[in-house]
């Protein structure tokens, strides 16, 4: 089954704490609470020039609630997962795709490594590494005492499990990509040439190695450390599973178990999960004895914080008026690991290459017809009137979070309506019949299906607004079955290449690494796309390579990359995002701060 099944994140994939993952139409996916450790957010906050507006939000917002009380002893919690829609419940690193799973995901499961506030890994975590000196071979320690929730020892092999799956040649995830193939032997075991993958070596159940081919920088931020409990999902080296059925098993939807600080004592398919405390979780006692993670719809999440139903809440951003007076509540925020953006349909996943491939006589190849759709949105005001200032005009796809890489000397595609028109009319799109919209080039009737995600007040609004704005620029674009789609619909139809789909509106969490390979390389299934180019493959390589150890050239590769994606424009970048989120003034220790991710188990309610 297909599985977004998400988006947080890719490649972000990522990487340790990494994840990327498709956001939902809303405003409720990716609170930062499961964001990757990043650098100073604060910084961005006063580069933005957000809230300006009449009504807009404060962007002054703390990063840690403030009550500093004592933790109460076994305290209980409730944390809502803000959805318009069931989670899938895909509960494994290497399976999942979707917001909602990895919000589960991150309360019974995390890495082997950790990562600090830069995104590198560091020895802080259940294991420890040390690189070679020629950065190609990684040496990975587990500590003591690090146990599955059933009580069996997290072992090597259990590491060594995830590459296995990760390279199998039946995997179907999203998650195979330069970081995974980069591994010694890896290419040739995905292939099915061998069993086994020369590059891992285990030395005993708690130390092991592994050799990439090329020393990479994306070794420190990029290395997937998420082992899986092989003992108890079953086998699919000695045949015990297949990836089919272990995919779509109860061991990964029913009774998954991880080595967090919390596991799952039961999940209501699609509405909640119960967790109780890991009392031997590897980093001590945590502070709440159960926490209750239950589904609340974004029409009704404000009305069940006043209430106090519910403890931590993200928020969507077109229900800041609505909230930002609730006497009950701390109001968190920070810059998010996302952004929204157009997506121009330019050909096929071939799954049996496993490779993207374009079509250069998709309805979208003209990337005058790209380029010109994206001078006809107009998303300041969009974020300004809708978001309350809390989306902003986004310019590129290296997002500005990545301050040693984002470009600033790129500057977008701001609301142009005329610029658009000529760029239409010079590259022979003109309405040829008088109707009021043009035709193709080839003077054919041109009607541009567009796909988005129903959720949030919002989504309806800005589908509107956007199919209104390239009206203006003489563009028929119409919405795929005359509707908005749900979340898990949406992106079934998308990673299918549905042939109703022209241009659809989705978002991406980054994850830590700024590598943009595992969201548009040529062999991606993330790419949807399926954009390729040569200079894309040639940039992507370079930005990973040894040479990209040098900090220069690497922002080097990546400014070239971006001016790439912005003459090219596969995908329309358009608002970058706060997360906002609620806290109920009874929490305590509660931080979305970067590098505050390990410190979950801290987590309690007070008096």
């Amino acid at each position: 089954m297909k599985k977004r099944s998400f988006m947080l994140l890719a490649s972000l994939m990522l990487v340790l704490s990494v994840f990327l993952a498709a956001c939902n139409g809303d405003d409720s996916a990716d609170g930062g609470k499961d964001k990757d450790k990043g650098k100073d957010k604060g910084k961005d906050n006063e580069k933005t020039e957000q809230g300006s507006g009449e009504n807009a939000a404060d962007i002054d917002f703390p990063l840690s609630v403030s009550n500093d009380a004592e933790a109460m002893e076994d305290g209980e919690m409730t944390v809502a997962m803000v959805a318009g829609e069931p989670f899938e419940g895909t509960l494994n690193r290497n399976f999942y795709s979707g917001t909602y799973d990895a919000e589960i995901l991150s309360f019974f499961d995390e890495g082997l490594l950790d990562t600090d506030g830069d995104y590198l890994i560091t020895n802080e975590g259940a294991a420890t590494y040390e690189l070679s000196e020629d950065n190609k071979t990684l040496t990975l320690k587990i500590k003591d005492g690090v146990k599955w929730h059933d009580g069996e020892p997290v072992k090597t092999s259990d590491l060594l499990y995830s590459y296995q799956l990760l390279g199998h040649p039946d995997y179907a995830g999203n998650r195979y990509d330069f970081m995974i193939e980069n591994v010694v032997g890896m290419p040739e075991y995905h292939e099915g040439k061998t069993k086994e993958i020369s590059g891992i070596e285990i030395i005993d159940d708690q130390e092991m190695k592994f050799t990439f081919t090329e020393a990479t920088p994306s070794i420190l931020s990029g290395f997937w450390s998420y082992a899986t409990p092989r003992h108890h999902v079953g086998d699919i080296m000695t045949g015990e599973t297949t990836i089919k059925d272990l995919e779509s098993s109860d061991k990964i939807r029913v009774n998954p178990i991880g080595f967090g600080p919390y596991k799952i004592d039961k999940i209501v398919p699609g509405e909640s999960v119960l967790y109780s405390r890991n009392d031997d979780y590897w980093r001590g006692k945590p502070a709440l004895k159960s926490i209750v993670q239950k589904v609340v719809s974004p029409a009704t999440i404000v009305e069940s914080i006043k209430k106090g139903d519910v403890d931590i809440a993200t928020i969507p951003a077109d229900q800041y008026e609505t909230v930002k007076d609730v006497d009950n509540i701390e109001l968190l925020a920070q810059v998010d690991y996302a952004y929204t953006y157009i997506g121009f349909k330019q050909g096929k996943w071939d799954a049996a290459k496993k490779e993207n491939v374009t079509d250069p006589d998709a309805k979208m190849a003209s990337k005058e017809l790209r380029q010109a759709m994206w001078y006809a949105m107009d998303n300041a005001t969009i974020g300004e009137k809708l978001y309350h200032g809390l989306r902003f005009p986004a310019t590129s796809l290296i997002i500005p979070v990545f301050e040693s890489f984002h470009d600033k000397s790129v500057e977008g595609r701001m609301f142009d309506p005329e610029k658009a028109k000529q760029l239409l009319d010079d590259a022979g799109f003109e309405d040829k019949d008088g109707d009021g919209f043009r035709e193709d080039q080839n003077g054919e009737k041109l009607v541009i299906n567009f796909a988005s995600m129903s959720g949030g007040e919002t989504a309806e609004p800005i589908a509107k607004a956007y199919m209104q704005n390239w009206a203006d620029i003489g563009l028929k674009v119409e919405l795929v079955d005359g509707r908005l789609h749900d979340f898990n619909a949406f992106y079934d139809m998308v990673e299918n290449d549905d042939p109703k789909i022209d241009i659809y509106q989705g978002a991406w969490g980054t994850g830590s690494d700024p590598d943009p390979s595992g969201l548009y390389g040529r062999t991606a299934s993330f790419n949807y796309t399926r954009y390729t180019s040569e200079k894309n493959d040639e940039l992507l390589k370079a930005g990973t390579s040894e040479k990209a150890f040098d900090l220069e050239y690497r922002k080097d590769i990546y400014n070239q990359w971006q001016e790439l994606m912005y003459e090219d424009v596969p995908v329309a970048p358009t608002v970058y995002r706060y997360a906002l989120e609620a806290a109920n003034k009874r929490v305590v220790n509660y931080s979305i701060e970067p590098g505050t991710e390990s410190d979950r188990y801290k987590w309690g309610v007070a008096e």
